[in-house]
């Protein structure tokens, strides 16, 4: 059977975005919901994967071992929600080192599918930007649009003009509202007359 995976961004969709980058534990903060997103997603079998560009490792606002203490506390506090994050790929690149690995670009996403044998186009990804919307374009995955973080301050306007961009994105409120989506549909295929269980 295939695993059944999803990508999230990190900053504005599981924590509260902060314009300074996130450089301690204390400044991972949880985006109410997200991590009972997460449980849920995990408890109908999906792996959920953190993709996440940290340009702060190349400005040099933080080092590895800061990560690691960030993403440590990150996994203690979606533990104590009952999720799981399989894991977490970064891109610790500047934009101005032009890496392949750095969101817009899918170099980053096109391992998490090799890292997992997966086929791309069957992984929703929930975004919070423009960029990380035509990542997942790029990689072939399913670009969703959640509205929280950077996304929260912007018009109806603005959103239609980022969707636009990127075909067949969908938008929802926040990860709670993209993980309901996805679980509702799933639950409309198994229970469709004749469908692979």
């Amino acid at each position: 059977m295939p695993v059944k995976l999803v990508i999230v961004g990190r900053d504005g969709i599981l924590n509260q975005y902060r314009n300074d980058h996130v450089k301690s534990p204390e400044e991972w903060v949880p985006v109410p919901g997200a991590l009972e997103a997460v449980s849920r997603l995990n408890h109908a079998g999906w792996h959920v994967v953190v993709a996440t560009n940290q340009a702060g490792i190349g400005r040099g606002m933080i080092d590895m071992s800061s990560v690691n203490a960030v993403h440590l506390h990150m996994n203690r506090l979606a533990a104590a929600e009952g999720a799981r994050l399989d894991a977490v790929f970064f891109c610790p690149h500047t934009p101005e080192q032009g890496c392949d690995c750095r969101k817009p670009k899918p170099g980053m996403i096109l391992e998490i599918g090799k890292r997992y044998s997966v086929e791309l186009a069957a992984v929703p990804m929930a975004c919070d930007t423009l960029r990380d919307l035509q990542a997942a374009q790029a990689a072939g995955c399913e670009p969703h649009l959640v509205r929280s973080g950077r996304a929260t301050e912007l018009t109806p306007e603005q959103i239609q003009a980022m969707v636009d961009q990127v075909p067949g994105a969908r938008v929802h409120a926040d990860l709670i509202a993209f993980a309901d989506h996805l679980l509702a549909r799933e639950h409309i295929v198994e229970s469709m007359p004749g469908a692979l269980r």
